[in-house]
């Protein structure tokens, strides 16, 4: 199914407008797990819920964490709304896919899940659920919904980028143009007494994202991907691996160890101004609220050879499990119904959640600076995409053991990269 409106559109419509969008209203039954749980009793429809249909219990379980205690509030309003119960799971996060697959391959699994498009949704196919019935199908922007085998199966939650995270009273973005310029900063941040740029320990955080470039600056990453995978080339080879290999030598000996170092601390030193860059994304903003921030912030491109864009994309989608009863498969779709067309459900995407819109009608006038930033790379065209949505389900498992070793240990750049490059061929086989 081809989707009509433009990304532009919506990204500019994010500067200028304000939401206006729908009602609510119906019932509940079943599920399972450990979690925060709300219940409701049967209402007159509107928004998400339709008069004379019968619904199940709601089970959710998705991956961002950042997002886990307004995602229960909002539960608790979709079903005093709706009357539709809702069960929501915890998370962890760097074990969520292989939770999921587990679970739903065992039939036990939440009747609305997230997965990244790409490579997890692919893995998952047989579980998803053709959600171009939805009324707000054709509203979603252009390629931002996941689609499989050619069915509609996943609504994107937002639109999201990563590169360096920048404290503008301690870094000029527009001086970090080359590997060079950015080694030469983190030597000298070092000899300031500041942490140039920080990773940390978890999986997507320590490796993921940051390898995410080298792969996203191919001409076609997806061929050379493949080439990668099946061992006809080899990554060391390549210009833009040799000067990621010099980013990381240059992270290990001038930086804090990012195996020391948890997403919460990074964020925490960033906010704090004891690290003047983090490679993270715009949801990262949410991790500042506790703390006074007043220096102007942005998301600017790791620059090996010079690249100068952003990594943006959609990062996660909704996804119904195609193998829940009717009742409950009904449910979650009318949960998404509520949370793209009702008022309240559009205020949770926006304003609690702070994404970044991809369904018409549904703006924000008040987007953190990182968002902004993100917004507008997107709107200009400054980006680069997520290679990374495409590497084999799971890899980062075997990727951030090795990520680690480099760091705790006199492992050169090229051995990392050579070290990389095997775990990815031994994930193909």
């Amino acid at each position: 199914m081809k989707m009509k409106k433009t990304l532009a559109f919506f990204l500019a419509a994010t500067m200028t407008a304000t939401l206006a969008l729908e009602g609510c209203g119906s019932t509940a039954d079943s599920g399972s797990k450990d979690s925060t749980s709300t219940s409701g009793e049967s209402t007159e429809s509107a928004g998400g819920a339709e008069e004379g249909i019968e619904y199940g219990k709601v089970i959710i379980f998705q991956s961002k964490t950042e997002i886990m205690d307004q995602l229960n509030k909002c539960a608790e309003d979709f079903t005093e709304e709706t009357g539709i119960e809702v069960e929501v799971w915890e998370t962890s996060g760097d074990s969520y896919f292989t939770d999921l697959k587990t679970d739903v391959s065992t039939g036990k699994g939440p009747t609305l899940f997230s997965l990244a498009p790409g490579s997890e949704s692919v893995t998952m196919a047989d579980y998803l659920e053709d959600l171009s019935d939805l009324s707000f199908a054709d509203k979603i922007a252009e390629n931002m919904a996941d689609e499989v085998n050619g069915k509609m199966v996943g609504v994107p939650y937002t639109l999201e980028g990563f590169g360096l995270v920048y404290d503008k009273s301690l870094v000029d973005p527009a001086t970090l143009n080359s590997t060079d310029a950015l080694i030469s900063f983190l030597e000298k941040a070092k000899a300031d007494g500041i942490n140039g740029l920080g990773l940390s320990q978890e999986d997507y955080f320590l490796i993921m994202h940051i390898l995410n470039t080298p792969f996203a600056l191919q001409n076609d990453p997806d061929a050379y991907l493949a080439q990668v995978l099946a061992g006809t080339v080899r990554m060391i080879d390549n210009e833009e691996f040799v000067e990621f290999a010099k980013v990381m030598e240059a992270i290990r000996a001038n930086c804090t160890n990012p195996v020391d170092l948890t997403y919460d601390n990074n964020c925490g030193d960033f906010a704090t101004g004891k690290t003047a860059l983090i490679h993270q994304g715009n949801w990262a903003y949410g991790m500042f609220k506790d703390y006074e921030v007043e220096f102007e912030m942005g998301v600017a491109p790791l620059p090996i050879v010079g690249n100068n864009k952003v990594a943006v994309s959609v990062p996660a989608a909704w996804y119904v499990n195609t193998d829940a009863s009717e009742e409950e498969k009904a449910s979650a779709k009318a949960f998404l119904e509520w949370l793209y067309t009702s008022e309240t459900g559009a205020d949770y995407l926006m304003n609690q959640f702070g994404f970044i819109p991809v369904v018409e009608g549904m703006t924000s006038e008040k987007l953190d600076p990182l968002s902004q930033s993100v917004a507008d790379a997107a709107a200009a065209g400054n980006t680069i995409g997520w290679s990374l949505s495409n590497w084999p389900a799971g890899i980062s498992t075997a990727l951030a053991p090795i990520t680690a070793q480099f760091f705790t240990s006199d492992m050169t750049g090229e051995e990392l990269v050579n070290q990389l490059n095997d775990a990815f061929v031994e994930a193909a086989k």
